[in-house]
């Protein structure tokens, strides 16, 4: 038995001294850990949410009519008056989910031009420090790419002039702020949420089990501590 206790404790040192910490991570391996498990994010994100109830079927992300005409529409649903609001709805999220697919390149190209003496204080950060990092750092690029495709996606639905018209016009009393009163840009800026969104909880599920990192080096990464 004591020889049993001697051979656990010898183990538990040992495996102690192997244990990493951030400081012991070379600014290489940190900057190129983080840069595998973002990748690794995006590319989920854009493979969950770029497909037939990517956004529709899922509640976190949905995307629904904002503010005062969100409420009207719920109404309108109880009243039994509500197939045009489900009607605009889903050609919200279908709009959506039709940009989607085009992030994955720009999110990558964001991805390796992060610098390596960012990676430490995002890897030490809140959970969700990388994915902010990327949000600010593609968001403008990934707007201009996906408000083309949902321009296009919500011009084939009647309901879409309708919108911003109705829109507008509660804007400019108050009821919603300007970003939302205009169909294409509400559901891009939507869009880019739910993405990023996704991007954020394969980041925090990744930091909470290493384990589930694609590569070995972000599974080094973000096993330190």
């Amino acid at each position: 038995m004591l020889r049993l206790t001697t051979l656990l404790a010898g183990l538990a040192l040992s495996l102690n001294s192997y244990a990493l910490s951030l400081s012991d991570l070379t600014q290489q391996d940190a900057s190129g850990g983080l840069k595998d498990a973002l990748a690794q994010g995006a590319k989920v994100a854009v493979q969950q949410l770029g497909k037939p109830g990517g956004f529709s079927a899922n509640p976190d992300v949905r995307i629904e009519l904002p503010g005062n005409l969100g409420k009207a529409a719920s109404a309108m649903k109880m009243m039994g008056m509500g197939a045009q609001v489900e009607q605009l709805e889903a050609s919200m999220n279908k709009a959506a989910e039709a940009a989607v697919p085009q992030a994955q390149v720009l999110l990558l190209e964001a991805v390796k031009k992060m610098t390596v003496s960012d990676a430490k204080s995002i890897l030490s950060g809140p959970n969700d420090a990388a994915t902010s990092y990327l949000n600010k750092s593609s968001r403008e690029q990934l707007r201009a790419k996906f408000l083309p495709i949902v321009k296009q996606a919500t011009s084939q639905v009647g309901l879409a002039q309708q919108y911003n018209s109705f829109a507008g016009q509660a804007a400019s009393f108050g009821a919603i702020d300007a970003k939302s009163a205009n169909i294409e840009n509400y559901v891009t800026e939507e869009a880019l949420d739910g993405l990023f969104t996704i991007i954020a909880e394969q980041e925090a599920s990744i930091r909470d089990n290493p384990a589930a990192a694609a590569t070995s080096l972000a599974k080094k990464v973000f096993g330190a501590n």
